[in-house]
């Protein structure tokens, strides 16, 4: 077994605590030391106010107590954000990992903000909304054309924003439309068939009093990488959508919204590729692919201590190299291919909204409603409700290379190739209702909410024919989750506040029989039988409280600093597998200890912060520390039964449990400067750190012999990360209302682990997009490039396995995944405002 030095962790909270606090206290000391605050020269540089959320109130960024990152609509338009890996590479803290299961394509995102990677695929550690209203997927955060702000908050938002707030939550704003008629259209061309489309109308229906605005986009592109296959492009992404607002303001006290919006992901196959630990070649001795192993780990048979033998495995370890073999994936829609994907058998989704061939559909719907009313000047009544429908389908390629070498007589194709259908349903709904109140020193706010999610899971694929027996539709796994939730600000003196927040939650879980019926073979976890099609198989409630307290004293007007301390709860999960088991094994599953039902993740945070403005109001700052204790980690384990029936005695059954502890802290700082007024400068950066206590996890003991990692740190996410923007620009002489402006961004993530056990990981990455625009009146012109000095790190790792033909390799990892990014881009954009 290789072993590698561990990295030193003895930093502790104070030490963070102390590096946030100096890096605040250098800013601040920029400034004079008075309370009395010059607002002359503050006016002269005003940065200008960016008011947040985060708490469900209005408050400027600089006064709420918690860690907010804030992209206001001309900070998106200006840096080019338009999908949530733009939000992931341009934000320090946050990651985007797309890559799972033999895909890395956007029909799988997981967001990964402060290190808090999700313990399964299908585990969320942040949730998404647009308004303040739970969505489905980050697909459809970024679906919002011409968003007024984008709000990532980081650290537990249980209190206020519920399930699924484990490490923070990312908030869109929707514009508001005004009683004037007002429109825009926006054209971008650029390489490799790159386009932009986009639209908006805005105006009066009945005056101030019914307003209106719609949106509509066009975008698409083809892939950065070419197919070796057949001279195709990998990567190809096309999306459509469009959204309606209308706003009903009958009197100055009552404003109700009414939103809508339907996108769909059209994409070609995804952008993705192997490092081999093995060679593949054919029967004649060939090479295929060669394998680019650089060191041998001594793993495990089982995976599981005191069980199995030792076994040799080829890896790659380190930071992983660059490509050898060429780029290849089998993604020819052939007949048989069209008829597989036009089954509709043992399918989740109708074909409808199927993909007809390689690559990805998603279909998906919003809506949500806003109501406030002002009862009083001190007392305010908010009512939100909203709908999320998203099916998607994608084809992938699950051997990943071009196979064409290998002749078969079972498959249509006549010879080797592995298609794979990945399909899902989600839908859910979700209401919320809160006062709030406002006078003197105490501010408050109270509500309750309810949110009923379904999920509903298949696919299949397969080396031969092509038939409905290879698909496996599963069956509706149900979220039912009730909150009452309460928010208390005293202002304790003019200068020093204190807020109790809190939210007391029921989650009930369901999971349910297949749609075609389930036959149960023992009484261990649930009573015996045949179930009938969407049956309920087990049901479990969970009733958690999670506190939040925060501190923050004024120190000037230009300077404030708090502390928090903070609860949060992540929803738990069901091991059906389990009952998939003969009657035996159940038995011996169960005297073995394992669950059916698995108890929710739990966090407790400490953060503290600095906020404020310096250098005579031309520096705005914000500066954070925090420790977080993750326990009740949910990872995927094995369960060693007794099995007579087999050769070896035991049969081992692939669960999750409670198997993991990792303790988490980080430093964040985020500036921006007005150097002067033809210059500006907008640095951040982040230091996510994490010590893994506690884990366990089977695959990866069978790849490495490891079974203690304390000391590891969490994969697919990023240690250091930054991001600097620099930005001249002004008035354009001898032109009336002229502008002009060039902007430089440089992106920094240091390199991701593929897993627990710290063995590969990516290099870092150095992306740099570089921006500039001139603008006359209501027409705007930009040219830019994106990925300018065209970096090919990869953007997403995990591992995986060789698929060859004999499956000689598959029954441990022996490949790594790896997600490709977009090379470097040109580009040319107009916008006109009507």
């Amino acid at each position: 077994m290789m072993r590698y030095p561990r990295p030193i962790r003895s930093l502790s909270i104070y030490h963070l605590a102390a590096s946030a606090l100096a890096m605040g206290a250098t800013l601040a000391a920029a400034g004079p030391a008075q309370a009395a605050e010059p607002a002359g020269a503050d006016a002269a540089n005003d940065l200008g106010a960016i008011t947040v959320t985060a708490r469900k109130r209005s408050e400027d960024i600089l006064k709420v107590p918690v860690t907010v990152t804030a992209l206001t609509a001309a900070a998106l338009e200006q840096r080019g954000i338009v999908s949530i890996t733009d939000l992931a590479s341009s934000t320090p803290g946050v990651n985007v990992n797309n890559n799972s299961s033999g895909h890395a394509d956007r029909s799988f995102q997981q967001i990964v903000l402060r290190g808090f990677t999700p313990s399964t695929t299908l585990a969320t550690t942040t949730s998404m909304f647009i308004d303040g209203v739970p969505v489905s997927s980050p697909s459809q955060v970024t679906s919002v054309s011409d968003p007024a702000q984008v709000d990532v908050v980081k650290g537990p938002q249980s209190a206020y924003y519920g399930r699924n707030t484990f490490a923070g939550a990312i908030n869109v704003t929707t514009k508001e439309p005004k009683g004037e008629w007002a429109g825009s259209m926006t054209g971008m061309v650029g390489t490799r068939a790159n386009y932009r489309l986009q639209g908006t109308v805005e105006g009066p229906i009945i005056g101030d009093m019914l307003t209106f605005r719609v949106t509509g986009e066009r975008f698409s592109k083809n892939g950065s990488w070419r197919n070796a296959y057949d001279g195709s492009t990998l990567g190809d992404q096309k999306t459509t959508t469009g959204t309606a607002l209308i706003v009903f303001k009958p009197s100055p006290k009552l404003t109700m919204k009414l939103f809508g919006m339907m996108s769909e992901d059209r994409d070609g196959a995804p952008a993705q590729t192997r490092l081999y630990g093995y060679d593949i070649k054919t029967a004649s001795g060939a090479l295929v692919a060669a394998n680019q192993s650089n060191c041998t780990l001594n793993g495990n048979s089982r995976g599981v201590q005191g069980f199995g033998s030792t076994v040799s495995n080829a890896y790659i370890c380190g930071t992983v190299p660059g490509l050898i073999n060429p780029i290849s994936a089998n993604t020819v829609n052939t007949d048989a291919i069209k008829q597989f994907l036009a089954l509709t058998s043992n399918r989740v989704i109708p074909t409808s909204d199927s993909v007809d061939g390689y690559g990805l559909l998603r279909k998906s719907q919003h809506a949500h409603t806003a109501v406030n009313y002002k009862i009083s000047s001190d007392l305010t009544a908010d009512f939100l409700a909203g709908y999320n429908r998203e099916v998607w389908s994608t084809l992938i390629d699950l051997d990943g290379f071009d196979s064409s070498g290998f002749p078969s007589t079972t498959n249509p194709k006549g010879y080797y190739d592995f298609p794979y259908l990945v399909e899902r349903r989600n839908m859910d709904w979700s209401m919320e209702g809160r006062l709030a109140y406002n006078h003197g020193p105490l501010r408050a706010v109270a509500g309750v909410s309810y949110l009923k999610a379904d999920t509903w899971s298949g696919g299949g694929g397969g080396t031969g024919a092509l038939t409905a027996s290879l698909l496996v539709p599963g069956g509706k796994s149900e979220n039912r989750t009730t909150g009452m939730f309460f928010g208390l600000t005293y202002d304790v003196l003019p200068n020093l506040s204190a807020s109790i927040e809190g939210r007391y939650q029921i989650d009930t879980l369901g999971a349910y029989a297949r749609s075609g019926g389930q036959t149960i073979a023992s009484s261990a976890f649930i009573p015996a039988g045949t179930y009938a099609g969407n049956a309920l198989l087990v049901q479990q409630t969970y009733k958690n409280f999670t506190p939040r307290a925060i501190v923050n004293w004024q120190i000037n007007p230009r300077t404030m600093v708090y502390a928090s301390w903070a609860k949060g709860v992540n929803p738990a999960q069901f091991n059906t597998t389990i009952l998939a088991q003969s009657a035996s094994v159940q038995a011996a599953a169960l005297a073995a200890g394992g669950q059916l039902t698995i108890a929710p993740e739990k966090i407790t945070n400490y953060e503290i912060g600095m906020k404020g403005k310096a250098l005579d109001g031309r520096l705005r700052y914000t500066a954070a520390a925090y420790y977080a204790q993750w326990r009740n980690q949910i990872n995927a384990i094995t369960i060693v039964a007794a099995d007579p029936t087999t050769s070896t005695g035991f049969t081992f059954i692939n669960t999750s449990a409670n198997s993991g502890s990792v303790d988490l802290y980080g430093v964040e700082l985020d500036t921006n400067w007005k150097v002067s007024d033809l210059l500006s400068i907008e640095a951040s950066g982040a230091m996510n750190g994490s010590d893994i206590k506690y884990f366990r996890s089977t695959t990866i003991s069978q790849l490495t012999g490891i079974y203690d990692f304390s000391g590891k740190e969490m994969k697919y996410t990023s240690k250091y990360s930054a991001n600097v923007g620099v930005i001249l620009g002004g008035d354009l002489k001898n032109v009336a209302d002229g502008k002009w402006f060039t902007r430089l961004d440089w992106n920094f993530k240091s390199g991701m682990w593929s897993n627990e056990a710290n063995i590969a990981k990516t290099p870092d990455a150095h992306k740099f997009n570089l921006r500039a625009g001139v603008s006359k009146g209501r027409v705007a012109v930009d040219v830019f490039v994106n990925n300018l000095l065209n970096d090919k790190t990869y953007n997403s790792l995990t591992d995986n396995y060789v698929l060859d033909p004999s499956f000689a390799h598959s029954a441990y990892f022996s490949a790594l995944l790896v997600g490709l990014p977009d090379l470097r881009t040109f580009g040319l954009q107009v916008k006109v405002k009507m």
